[in-house]
């Protein structure tokens, strides 16, 4: 499918990110758009949210929710969460808890957690902004690799560049509202609106 990016300036984006955690998306009329009750489809399918905290990350907590919810066998959720932990890069790692691991392999850890319950939609809610800056690329690279391999994603970011490179859709808020929604080629080449144009002229400076 793709990612949609969403870029919120006042940090209100925990409304979208609940309503859509809560499986209710629009099936057509757009984002920011009015739409009545027959305009929302409901997902069936799991989501994933990359969590923010972290707690006993080795192979056999990864391998619990594929277990207890999915209801795979013990074997096959350990071959699950060792098979994501490579898929992170942290395969190495699998034995090791959150104080022996830095910010962006805990990040990576918690994407392999997610990704363990097999979910159709990815959630992101600035999953860089707690980082060193040598460490942002890594996790970066993580989610990279899940939209050239298909996963859906909602990605709440400030990483303005790896949203126009790796974004589908681009949804610009402030205030707690869509001001725009849009392409990556017309959001960071055309913008419509003005708070959008400011924004970007902004970040072209630095001062964003």
């Amino acid at each position: 499918m793709g990612g949609m990016f969403e870029v919120d300036l006042n940090g209100k984006r925990k409304l979208l990110l609940r309503e859509i955690r809560s499986a209710v998306i629009p099936a057509k009329g757009g984002w920011g758009h009015p739409l009545n009750a027959g305009q929302f489809i409901r997902v069936t399918d799991p989501c994933g949210k990359q969590a923010g905290d972290f707690w006993a990350f080795n192979a056999s907590n990864l391998d619990i929710g594929p277990h207890r919810v999915l209801h795979k066998s013990l074997q096959e959720s350990l071959e699950i969460a060792i098979q994501l932990l490579d898929q992170v890069k942290l395969k190495a790692h699998a034995g090791k808890r959150p104080s022996q691991l830095s910010g962006g392999q805990q990040q990576r850890v918690a994407i392999a957690r997610a990704l363990a319950m097999q979910p159709v939609l990815m959630l992101f809610d600035e999953p860089t902004s707690a980082l060193d800056p040598e460490l942002v690329g890594e996790v970066l690279e993580v989610i990279r690799n899940l939209a050239r391999d298909g996963m859906t994603m909602l990605v709440v970011t400030h990483e303005m560049q790896f949203a126009r490179e790796v974004g589908t859709r681009i949804v610009f808020m402030d205030g707690g509202r869509i001001v725009e929604e849009a392409t990556p080629q017309v959001f960071f080449t055309n913008p419509k609106h003005e708070r959008s144009r400011e924004f970007l002229r902004r970040v072209n400076r630095g001062d964003a």
